[in-house]
């Protein structure tokens, strides 16, 4: 006999996940496609890293694509990003005409908006065109009381100290 457990995730309100299949993302991308559910440890700075390898826009200019990865990190304070509405969103990139250095603050400016994270930190890392790589990173620090504004900084220090051969 199984017995089943529940978690103390909170999902009811998220649309994207458990619909079956992924459906186009109407319009420009933006902070409307993206869920977020409730940090169930909130007084615990702890870090979530999402990368997005298959990152595809278009110049702005020639319409040519761009390839690269999306490499989001932050620190949550009240709530969470839902991965599958991340997807989404990325996904809505894809025919997006921009330049790499927009799409990665906007992406932080989104994640800003949706979360008001303790920290955040956006990473570009985009393929080389005309031989050229371009990697743009993007960070914000919430202002935040100062026992907790050290503790999220100390981890945020030791994260980025830390050899992760496996992530961008």
């Amino acid at each position: 006999m199984t017995a089943t457990t529940r978690s103390q995730d909170q999902t009811t309100h998220l649309r994207a996940l458990g619909t079956g299949r992924l459906e186009a993302p109407q319009g420009a991308p933006g902070v409307h496609l993206l869920e977020a559910f409730p940090n169930c440890y909130p007084d615990r700075p702890y870090i979530i890293s999402i990368v997005y390898p298959e990152f595809t826009s278009l110049c702005p200019v020639t319409g040519q694509p761009d390839f690269g990865t999306i490499a989001v990190e932050y620190i949550p304070d009240r709530l969470c990003v839902e991965s599958k509405s991340f997807k989404l969103y990325m996904f809505a990139y894809r025919n997006h005409q921009s330049f790499m250095e927009t799409i990665t603050n906007t992406v932080l400016d989104d994640m800003r908006a949706l979360l008001e994270p303790c920290w955040c930190r956006v990473k570009g890392l985009f393929v080389p065109r005309g031989g050229t790589h371009i990697h743009v990173f993007a960070e914000y620090f919430k202002e935040l009381p100062p026992e907790r504004a050290a503790a999220v900084r100390e981890t945020v220090s030791q994260w980025k100290s830390e050899s992760r051969p496996h992530q961008a």
